[in-house]
């Protein structure tokens, strides 16, 4: 019995066992905030989702996917002070597809306050300039308007090259033609994989899903996607939610002019 509890004090007193509950403490730490429980990404009840606290403007970007919108419905929805300022609304893919609800959703959304930008899914195999003049086609920028956007996220079995090739052909057309610098939205994946250190010159709009933080530098990015499952009043499926790396006056200032 002597020797048991002297075998236990030792234990106590040893450097490797006060190492060994800190290590294990520094691991629960981390898997709690892992796993969302960091302050500053808090659940909100109405969007249903976990939003990072950090950030004073938000938005959503739609498809025919979402369907007919309210988007008086979707202005007026607030939670605390988290609400929808601006919606990146699709309007091409291809050099053939027009999204069926985006003349309606680009006409209706301004009418309700909020601010819109159009955006064109991008096909690889397809010439980038060609895309750039549908595209233009489709979309009239005016003054007020957000940059227009072109969603890069698949390669579509070309190479890395060609396709940032027919992308740069893409983004110079558009901006040529508009004076406006377009922004390139992307996955973080498909970013580190394919584009970091290229085109930097292009603003960037970022899909990194349900995490406190965008693992990505502060300086490199303007629109973090980090929701996909957002519930909006006056929609009737879910939304992606979106923070701008900003205030309301960055955001202004990025406007159409």
């Amino acid at each position: 019995m002597k020797i048991a509890l002297a075998g236990l004090l030792l234990i106590l007193l040893s450097p490797l066992y006060y190492g060994y509950v800190l290590n294990g403490f520094v691991a629960t730490w981390r898997w709690v905030k892992d796993w969302g429980q960091d302050p500053n990404y808090r659940t909100y009840k109405s969007f249903n989702i976990k939003i990072p606290k950090k950030y004073t403007v938000h938005g959503i970007d739609v498809s025919y996917y979402q369907g007919k919108i309210n988007w008086q419905k979707v202005k007026a929805m607030k939670e605390d002070e988290v609400k929808v300022s601006f919606a990146f609304i699709k309007a091409t893919e291809g050099i053939l597809q027009v999204d069926p609800y985006f003349q309606r959703n680009w006409r209706e959304a301004p009418k309700a306050g909020i601010i819109c930008g159009a955006y064109h899914f991008f096909r690889p195999k397809k010439s980038g300039k060609a895309q750039a003049k549908f595209f233009l086609q489709v979309v009239n920028i005016e003054k007020g308007d957000l940059p227009p956007v072109v969603d890069i996220e698949t390669l579509d079995g070309v190479s890395p090259l060609r396709m940032r090739l027919e992308l740069s052909d893409f983004l110079t057309y558009v901006e040529m033609k508009t004076g406006v610098r377009p922004i390139i939205y992307t996955g973080l994946k498909f970013y580190e994989d394919n584009l970091e250190g290229k085109l930097d010159e292009y603003p960037l709009w970022i899909a990194h899903y349900y995490q406190p933080k965008l693992r990505l530098d502060k300086s490199r990015w303007k629109f973090w996607q980090h929701s996909d499952k957002a519930k909006i009043n006056g929609i009737g499926h879910v939304v992606d939610f979106n923070a701008f790396n900003g205030d309301s006056t960055l955001l202004a200032n990025m406007l159409v002019k």
